[in-house]
């Protein structure tokens, strides 16, 4: 669900990231929220897109910065207009 090599090491890329699961662009379905989490088994960070169960759909790595300073942006949604 999460690949190695896709960071997310921006705040103009996690807002990308969530108006793209927002419009639809990822393909999942049953989308019912997105949080930033932590890897228990690493301490690495990642935004975890969840279905109503809170399953994991889809996450992408972040940067500590991006986790740190993205959380109002994951909790608010985005502020950009959808295309």
């Amino acid at each position: 669900m999460i690949n190695e090599n896709d960071v997310i090491t921006n705040l103009d890329e996690l807002e990308a990231f969530l108006l793209s699961v927002e419009n639809g662009g990822m393909g999942l379905t049953n989308v019912a929220g997105i949080a930033l989490a932590t890897n228990n088994a690493d301490g690495r960070h990642f935004v975890a897109v969840l279905d109503d169960k809170h399953q994991l759909l889809l996450g992408r790595w972040v940067t500590d910065d991006v986790y740190e300073n993205g959380k109002d942006l994951v909790r608010n949604g985005p502020k950009k207009p959808l295309h």
